[in-house]
């Protein structure tokens, strides 16, 4: 079998092919360094890599001196590599951030590939550049989470799918590894999905009924192997408590309990948020799907995104604890299906979505550029009172750098826009174009007065000032979360602990701003208060014992 490749009135020239690759690298590499860790995912999850890098125990992930075993441990492996590899250069949180740039990269490749290998030769660009301009992939794809390597482990599978007819050792292979990447990654969710891909191609449509895929199948199953049962194994072998914590408690136990419940509003939760996390690439793909309804069982290109979507969406629905952080592996297959409405959109709907688009970041751009300078001129405009009210205490500075790299990058887009010829593939470079400038304008210009507010660098700090020289350990309570517990680690070299037969002399209480004390007055008295600048919930409270004479 041969997928299907319709012709491009407009190839993919090398002049072409540089812009495209500048535009995806600008977007990969803006807003992976230069802050602090943020919360949450950003927080907690550099914290584990922190306490990896601290302790030297690269088996059991950690946070902050307790175990903490909700995914196994590849992501945070990488990330402690590129913190340890570039830490002459950089802080350790920009260091280990380098890691989901890295899974990026590797997400961009092989969707591009993927979309090359269903759709011809200059396909595989717009696939790329429709997956960057999805609104979902803009703040994850730049976080210190897990999930990117999970999206580079389902972007190799479905590319080892592609060549499933033709090249099974080859295929075999890259499905293989994906689904070994996604599982080190996250956990059972990537060879479930792969299972049910597997079987639902070939259940639903005839061409993949053949020995070569057959054959892919089982060569990815052996090539999974190893992933699935290294490290497993070793971590029953240190501690079975753990393993079970991890395969039980967090993944199988978990997924049981919710399957017996009855399913509520989360399962509903996808429906109502892919229109604006896979924009717009979503509408694309729909038309797509829809212009080729009665040739499903004709389109090859189609049936791989259009099944492998289908089981991501049903299957991610369905599980306990839903975000939408774990919406990502869709936008893999939309991106892929939007590619393939390419060919068949008419003039008039691409124009109209590229207008909406010039016109959108347009406006977005400016006001950026007015608010950054109402701030610094500090005009006493409504937006610039409404700014300075939202960071209470942040005092803008110039800085010659950031904003060099803003004002060139907007030269850029406009240039860039002007410039691209027309094609049904202008739309979607231009969305993509607007996307990364006005991340670019976010991570120059605004970045000092996004830091202030979302650091936790300066409330632990204050705390660390405030604690007593000598004390035996701190206790905390149970609101106190993973993102406050790795920040107070990283920044301030604070462990609090949870046990509460052991006996501290100093409590740690998250709380809110209007709460009571928490704590016995007779028995305890607070020598410290504080929160984030912006933080209008949570309030951090250190309670000292009263030794009594």
């Amino acid at each position: 079998m041969y997928f299907i490749k319709p012709t491009d009135p407009h190839p993919i020239t090398p002049a072409k092919a540089v812009m495209l690759g500048l535009l995806c690298l600008a977007w990969l590499l803006t807003g992976l360094v230069g802050h602090d860790p943020w919360k949450p995912e950003d927080a907690y999850s550099f914290g584990i890599v922190y306490s990896m890098l601290q302790e030297s125990d690269w088996l059991v992930p950690t946070l902050a001196g307790e175990p903490f075993m909700s995914n196994p441990p590849l992501y945070y492996w990488t990330a402690a590599l590129f913190a340890k590899l570039f830490s002459p250069l950089l802080p350790l949180h920009d260091g280990a951030r380098l890691a989901s740039g890295f899974y990026s990269a590797l997400t961009l490749l092989f969707i591009g590939l993927t979309g090359r290998k269903l759709y011809g030769e200059n396909r595989g660009w717009a696939a790329a550049i429709i997956l960057i301009g999805c609104l979902g992939m803009l703040v994850r794809a730049h976080q210190i989470i897990t999930d990117m390597a999970l999206l580079a482990g389902c972007a190799m599978m479905l590319y080892g799918y592609t060549l499933s007819q033709e090249r099974a050792l080859r295929s075999g292979f890259w499905i293989g590894t994906g689904t070994g990447l996604g599982f080190m990654a996250k956990g059972f969710i990537a060879p479930v999905l792969f299972l049910l891909i597997a079987a639902l191609l070939p259940a639903l449509f005839r061409n993949w009924r053949n020995r070569n895929y057959m054959m892919s199948i089982a060569l990815a199953i052996l090539c999974a192997l190893p992933w699935l049962t290294i490290w497993p194994y070793l971590l029953y072998q240190h501690s079975p408590k753990l393993f079970s914590d991890w395969a039980w408690s967090h993944n199988i136990g978990k997924w049981l309990d919710y399957a017996k419940a009855v399913p509520g509003n989360d399962a509903l939760y996808y429906l109502k948020n892919l229109p604006w996390l896979a924009w717009p690439a979503l509408p694309l793909a729909a038309w797509a799907v829809w212009r080729e309804r009665r040739r499903l069982d004709q389109r090859d290109d189609l049936q791989l995104p259009l099944v492998s979507f289908l089981v991501m969406f049903v299957i991610l629905s369905l599980v306990p604890s839903i975000k939408e952080v774990y919406a990502l592996p869709m936008l893999l297959p939309i991106a892929l299906l939007a590619t393939a409405s390419l060919s068949m959109l008419k003039r008039g709907a691409a124009n109209a979505l590229d207008s909406f688009g010039l016109m959108t970041f347009a406006l977005i751009a400016l006001m950026m550029w007015w608010g950054w300078a109402g701030l610094l001129l500090d005009n006493h405009a409504k937006i610039t009172l409404w700014l300075k009210d939202y960071q209470p205490g942040f005092e803008p500075v110039f800085q010659t750098t950031p904003f060099v790299i803003a004002i060139a990058s907007t030269l850029l887009w406009l240039l860039l826009v002007w410039r691209v010829g027309r094609s049904m593939r202008r739309a979607v470079v231009n969305w993509a174009s607007g996307i990364t400038l006005i991340w670019i304008l976010a991570m120059t210009l605004w970045l000092p007065w996004l830091d202030s507010g979302k650091s936790y660098r300066m409330m632990v700090m204050s705390l660390k000032q405030s604690m007593p020289a000598e004390y035996n350990c701190i206790a905390r309570n149970t609101e106190l979360g993973d993102s406050q517990r790795a920040m107070l680690h990283y920044f301030g070299d604070i462990i609090t602990r949870r046990d509460p037969t052991r006996y501290c002399e100093l409590r740690l209480i998250q709380g809110d701003k209007t709460s009571r004390p928490l704590m016995d007055q007779s028995r305890y008295e607070k020598i410290w208060e504080g929160s984030r600048k912006t933080d209008k919930t949570e309030q951090y409270r250190l309670y000292r014992e009263i030794k009594k004479l």
